[in-house]
């Protein structure tokens, strides 16, 4: 009986283990920062229309419970060259940061968002702004992969994610599958379970998925 007890517990762990390798979405390990992709004369240039574009965030902890919300893109521009994105650069407003799976008006709302853009996490106050800059695009396993230069809390790195690009009169659309980065490289590691001192059941995932629909005018 103990022994098919134990593994009954190995397969469990086994299973949970496949299970959340899976769960991951589209990982992209950070690289050194890369140069950037110039525009060519027959490019079609864009602008960011701010008020239709969003970059959505979903932070973990490791054993249950999540948060999620948006922010802006304050400001930008792209290039599409036969339908492909051939460049882009685009700053992305830290302060502008909305938590959404919590009542605006409940006190843990203020109190999460504080905690998000202080030291521990975003220090918005010595970094408000993000920046990405595109270094390349290439098909990879029948997708789009878009590759850029993601600064972050003063640290640059080169990281990828999946993308589609899609032109519509005047208007092009930049739309990103859900995608993680590690918040470690970042230098965010408040709550990491990589650390010896923090308490496991309150650790949060160095994972943070991130997803953008960005929208462009001429």
């Amino acid at each position: 009986m103990k022994r098919k007890f134990l593994s009954i517990v190995a397969f469990t762990v086994v299973a949970l283990l496949t299970v959340s390798c899976g769960d991951k979405k589209n990982e992209t390990k950070a690289d050194d920062a890369k140069a950037e992709k110039e525009v060519t004369a027959e490019a079609v240039k864009y602008k960011v229309d701010s008020a239709n574009t969003t970059v959505t965030w979903k932070g973990s902890k490791v054993i249950g419970g999540s948060h999620n919300g948006t922010m802006d893109v304050s400001s930008g521009t792209f290039a599409v060259k036969d339908g492909k994105l051939e460049s882009g650069n685009f700053i992305i407003d830290i302060k502008s940061l909305k938590v959404l799976d919590i009542p605006a008006d409940d006190e843990g709302n203020g109190k999460l968002k504080g905690h998000l853009l202080s030291k521990d996490f975003f220090d918005a106050e010595n970094h408000g702004s993000a920046a990405f800059s595109v270094t390349g695009v290439k098909e990879q396993d029948g997708k789009t992969m878009v590759e850029g230069n993601l600064t972050l809390k003063g640290v640059k790195k080169n990281i990828s994610f999946p993308a589609k690009v899609s032109v519509e009169g005047d208007k092009a659309m930049i739309v990103s599958e859900v995608f993680t980065i590690n918040r470690a490289d970042f230098g965010m590691t408040y709550g990491s379970s990589s650390l010896a001192d923090t308490v496991k059941d309150r650790a949060i995932s160095d994972d943070v998925e991130l997803s953008v629909n960005l929208t462009g005018t001429k």
